[in-house]
């Protein structure tokens, strides 16, 4: 039975390495890219089986995109599909008693928060330029505070909130399937399907705020090039 909170951890030129993480990662990593694989491989036109799955998930995507960030976003496409496949997978990952999701690791989510960051600041200063940080003083010089607050307590608020629930749902499934008797697992089952559907929505709304955030840097940039 995997334990919560107990990590294994090796040393490795000076640094310290959350062994447990990084297989789980890597593991995660292999199976989207098996999905990506099997949908890729016999591709018909009209989709079935995982190809089906695959172009219900990047067409849905692809329209939240460009209702965002406009068409100029489509270009991030292939990278919000694969971080929203990836939260997937890494969610439902630790659903498996032996197995934990890379996601119950602050190391990742803010990680995974810092890198949409970055491409955000990354993005703006490229497509915008000055108006990009021009729009940081706005409507008062004043605010730029403010507004500096706020850029500081994204990372940390995205990253907060995917932890969070996803390690609470860990928790309470292993705290089930302890107290549970043998003969009694309906409750444990329903929890399971809860903890499913969760690991989506948590996924969904990363990515959804991904985008939003992505959507300043991208949304409006030939307007305001002009």
């Amino acid at each position: 039975m995997h334990e919560i909170g107990v990590r294994e951890v090796v040393q490795f030129a000076g640094f310290t390495f959350n062994w447990e993480t990084l297989c789980m990662t890597w593991l995660t990593m292999a199976i989207v890219l098996l999905v990506a694989f099997l949908a890729t491989r016999n591709l018909k036109m009209v989709p079935t089986g995982w190809q089906n799955v695959v172009e219900i998930i990047v067409t849905s995507l692809e329209a939240q995109i460009e209702s965002t960030m406009g068409k100029r976003g489509l270009f991030l496409a292939p990278f919000i599909v694969s971080l929203f496949m990836f939260l997937l997978v890494s969610n439902w990952l630790g659903l498996f008693p032996t197995l934990a999701s890379p996601t119950n690791d602050l190391n990742t989510t803010l990680g995974l928060a810092l890198l949409v960051i970055v491409m955000v600041h990354t993005l703006g200063l490229y497509l915008k330029g000055g108006h990009y940080i021009k729009h940081f003083f706005q409507p008062t010089p004043v605010f730029v505070i403010i507004n500096a607050i706020e850029e500081v307590a994204k990372p940390i608020t995205l990253s907060f909130r995917l932890f969070g629930n996803i390690l609470a749902g860990e928790i309470l499934i292993i705290i089930l399937l302890k107290l549970m008797p043998i003969w009694m697992p309906i409750p444990s089952v329903i929890w399971l399907a809860f903890s499913i559907f969760i690991g989506g929505v948590q996924a969904f709304i990363f990515t959804m705020l991904s985008m939003a955030y992505l959507a300043n840097a991208v949304g409006g940039a030939d307007e305001e090039a002009e």
